[in-house]
């Protein structure tokens, strides 16, 4: 046997080894169940619902000749799904997102955190956070799941309204 044979057929022999042993470490170790006292549960949107909402609220806005972006996140502020009309404004994105996130992080639509940043200055410096209309947060039984944020359209109004169009595309 050539010296590169016996290199190439140990590396081989490694290398199959490592992947058994990975598999049957996986497969002989049962997971570690905790107990339900130290576990909660929280309801989450889906992709599917968090897509179908999203473009409910683009549509909105194209039946107003409105070029937005939209973001939906989720209860813990992730994005899940953004959708961006054609010709929507470069800042749109990102507002969208942080308007979506500032709604399921207060659990509040984002116009009317705008009272609260009249009396509280200081909640504008919270990262992620943008208090302008146009956030919309989606509830299961009062508790925030996810928001929809949309942005670019003239006015923090219209946003609102079609963020709104989005969140009722879920039964909300």
């Amino acid at each position: 046997m050539t010296k590169a044979k016996k290199i190439l057929t140990t590396a081989s022999a490694v290398v199959t080894a490592g992947i058994i042993g990975a598999v049957a470490a996986n497969a002989a170790t049962p997971a570690a169940e905790a107990p339900d006292a130290s576990l909660r549960s929280t309801r989450h949107v889906t992709i599917a619902a968090a897509t179908k909402a999203a473009q409910a609220a683009l549509d909105a806005a194209a039946k107003e000749g409105q070029a937005v972006s939209v973001a939906v996140v989720d209860r813990d502020g992730n994005t899940i799904v953004t959708l961006r009309s054609d010709g929507a404004g470069p800042q749109s994105y990102a507002g969208a997102e942080r308007k979506a996130f500032t709604a399921v992080s207060w659990n509040a639509p984002t116009s009317a955190l705008m009272e609260r940043l009249a009396k509280t200055p200081n909640l504008k410096d919270i990262p992620g956070t943008l208090f302008l209309p146009g956030g919309a947060p989606v509830r299961s039984k009062g508790a925030p799941v996810a928001a929809i944020g949309v942005a670019g359209a003239p006015s923090g109004d219209l946003d609102e309204k079609f963020a709104r169009a989005g969140v009722a595309a879920l039964g909300g």
